[in-house]
């Protein structure tokens, strides 16, 4: 579904990723890991079209995407959900959601796609009217991913999804994300809880200093002594 191929990215003279190639298949859920630094939130930005490869290219079922407009990707059924979550905080929950399908064929399921969420999320239904900024950091991480399957991507890229959540919270939102895989929608995911990454993951690839050094299937990345060393803490 998804190809990088020898994608370089630089910020101004600063080059942060050097050669990197990966692949990822049709419902697959794909794990980037790394540590802090290592380039991975930066290659997500290149695939979704906030940075452009120099060079590189990045295929997305055949056709080349590496110079097309992030609003276009969308379009295309690629979908970002960012570090941070980067909601309308002074919208309702309701309104970030309707935000998420503006255009197309997610527009015109919107209906459809919010109950899907809301049944996803319960807690999002009974909030729906609230102001996205007063909610809780999981309710934004659920908000967040809410608003992403609006578009109704076929390719969902998640950045740190569990980022500053309580441990109920993170399992929560992992079982989403194995269950958004369950309904036919690729993920790559980009996590610093490797072993609740790796768990989920059918393949996953160790990005450090800007370079791709080792790929392997989840399972056998839980128990390669490297990874178990430099991100299991083992």
């Amino acid at each position: 579904m998804l190809e990088v191929r020898d994608v370089n990215v630089f910020y101004g003279d600063l080059q942060v990723i050097w050669g990197v190639s990966f692949h990822v298949e049709k419902a697959e859920i794909v794990s980037l890991i790394g540590a802090n630094g290592a380039g991975k939130t930066t290659l997500l930005k290149t695939i979704s079209g906030l940075l452009r490869p120099s060079p590189g290219e990045i295929i997305f079922e055949g056709t080349p995407i590496h110079t097309v407009k992030p609003y276009r990707l969308i379009e295309m059924g690629i979908v970002h959900v960012p570090e941070g979550r980067r909601l309308f905080v002074e919208m309702t929950v309701e309104e970030n959601l309707d935000m998420g399908a503006l255009k197309g064929e997610a527009k015109r399921q919107r209906e459809k796609t919010k109950e899907m969420v809301f049944e996803l999320f319960p807690r999002l239904k009974e909030r729906r009217r609230q102001i996205a900024g007063t909610l809780s950091g999981g309710e934004q991480q659920m908000l967040a991913i809410g608003r992403g399957l609006m578009a109704k991507p076929r390719l969902m890229m998640f950045d740190e999804p569990s980022l500053g959540l309580a441990p109920i919270l993170v399992k929560e939102i992992f079982n989403v994300i194995k269950k958004i895989r369950q309904e036919g929608t690729t993920v790559l995911i980009v996590e610093q809880n490797v072993k609740q990454s790796l768990t989920i993951a059918d393949r996953a690839y160790v990005l450090e200093n800007g370079r791709i050094v080792m790929e392997g299937t989840g399972e056998s990345m839980l128990h390669n002594e490297h990874v178990k060393t430099a991100y299991l803490g083992v």
